[in-house]
C-alpha cells in the first residue's frame, strides 16, 4: 500500500440496513433503450461498473455491506444483463456516456466510481470525459492501462467468434470444458483461479443478440495482438483525484503488471494486492474488497475539480507522462491509441 497525503481521520457514519426490494432490478428507458441496474442505501454516491460479459449481478453479495454507508449504483451496461442489446456503439467511451446518462436521470451530479476490467477502462473515460462528475476511481484490475490480455480474449476477437462461443453451449461440451477448468485448478495455474468466473460469463451468453453484443464490445477494445486503447497517456490528469488501484496477483487476464505501470502513471494512487487472488479480487475476498472501499471513501475528500488546474494539468502534460508514452511505445507505434 503507498500512503496517500489527501487521506484524513475516518468520519462518523450512520448504518442502515438494506431491504431485499432494494437489490431487484430497476429499469430506465434512455434514448430508446431499455437500461437495467440496481440501487440501494444512502450516502454518498458509489458507482459500480461490472466488465465484458457480466453485469451487476457480479457485485450482488456486496451491494448490501457497501449500501449501509453509500447510495450504491450498479447498471448494467448496455448489451449486458437485463439491458438492452441493440446493434450499436459498445465503445468505452460511449459506455461513459450512457453512464452519465443513467446516472442524469437518477438524479446523481456526482460520484464515486468503481469499475472491474472492462468498467475499470468505462471508469477512466468517464473521469476523463466529465472530471466535474468525479469524486473518486477505484479501478479492479482495470482494462486500458496495457497491451497484454488474457490469448482466450484476443482469439475471441478473430472472425468466426460467434461459431466457437455458441459450440460452448452444445450438449456435452460443458463437461468437458468443466473437466478443463478442474484440471487447471488442480495444476494451480492462474487462468484455473479465474476459469470459474469466466465460464459464467460464457452461461451469460443465452442467445445470438447476447453473443453479438459480447463480440462487438470485446472488438472494440481488443483484437489479435492484445489491448487496443489505452489511458496511460492521460492518467496524469488524476491528480487531484483519489485513486486506489485494487488487483490479484495472480490475475490471468489482466496481468498485475499493469496495475504498478498504472500506478506509476497516476499521481498520488494506492495501490492494494490481493494475494492469491485472480481477476475477480472482491469474490475472492469480498470482506477485504469492501473494508478497502468504505475505508478509502471515508477517508479522502471527493476531487475539486477546478478548470484552470485542468487547463494547466493538459498544457504541462504532467509529471508522469513521458513515462506513460514509453511504456506505450509499441501502441503508438501500431496507431493503436484511444483518440476520445
Amino acid at each position: 500500500m503507498v500512503d496517500d497525503p489527501r487521506r484524513r481521520p475516518v468520519r462518523a457514519v450512520r448504518l442502515r440496513s438494506v431491504g431485499d426490494a432494494e437489490l431487484d432490478l430497476q429499469y430506465r428507458v434512455v434514448h430508446g433503450y431499455r437500461r437495467a441496474f440496481r440501487m440501494a442505501g444512502e450516502g454518498p454516491p458509489l458507482v459500480l461498473i461490472h466488465g465484458i460479459g457480466d453485469s451487476s449481478a457480479t457485485w450482488a453479495e456486496l451491494i448490501p455491506d457497501l449500501a449501509r454507508t453509500h447510495t450504491v449504483i450498479a447498471p448494467d451496461l448496455l448489451g449486458h444483463g437485463d439491458s438492452d442489446k441493440p446493434r450499436a456503439d459498445y465503445s468505452v467511451a460511449a459506455y461513459a456516456n450512457g453512464v452519465r446518462d443513467l446516472l442524469t436521470t437518477l438524479g446523481i451530479e456526482s460520484a464515486t466510481l468503481v469499475g472491474h476490467s472492462l468498467g475499470g477502462g468505462v471508469a477512466m473515460q468517464f473521469a476523463y470525459q466529465f472530471p466535474e462528475r468525479t469524486e473518486r476511481l477505484i479501478l479492479v484490475s482495470a482494462g486500458g492501462v496495457g497491451r497484454e490480455v488474457n490469448p482466450v480474449l484476443r482469439l475471441v476477437s478473430l472472425p468466426g467468434a460467434h461459431l466457437m462461443l455458441s459450440s460452448l453451449r452444445l450438449p456435452g461440451m460443458r463437461l468437458q470444458v468443466g473437466l478443463a477448468v478442474r484440471l487447471m485448478k488442480l495444476l494451480d495455474t492462474d487462468l484455473g483461479q479465474d476459469a470459474p468466473d469466466l465460464l459464467n460469463l460464457v452461461d451469460a451468453l443465452p442467445d445470438e443478440t447476447s453473443r453479438n453484443a459480447f463480440i462487438r464490445t470485446l472488438r472494440a477494445v481488443v483484437d489479435w495482438r492484445g489491448q487496443v486503447v489505452t489511458m496511460l497517456d492521460r492518467c496524469y490528469l488524476t491528480e487531484g483525484m483519489p485513486t486506489m488501484l485494487l488487483w490479484g496477483d495472480r490475475d490471468s487476464v489482466v496481468p498485475v503488471r499493469h496495475a504498478f505501470g498504472a500506478h506509476e502513471a497516476m499521481p498520488g494512487s494506492r495501490l492494494e494486492i490481493f494475494e492469491g487472488a485472480g481477476h475477480f479480487p472482491f469474490h475472492s475476498d469480498p470482506t477485504r474488497f469492501v473494508s478497502l472501499v468504505e475505508e478509502f471513501t471515508a477517508t479522502t475528500a471527493p476531487a475539486d475539480w477546478s478548470r484552470d488546474h485542468w487547463r494547466q494539468l493538459l498544457r504541462e502534460g504532467g509529471p508522469g507522462a513521458s513515462r506513460a508514452r514509453g511504456a506505450e511505445r509499441d501502441l503508438r507505434e501500431a496507431s493503436e491509441r484511444s483518440a476520445t
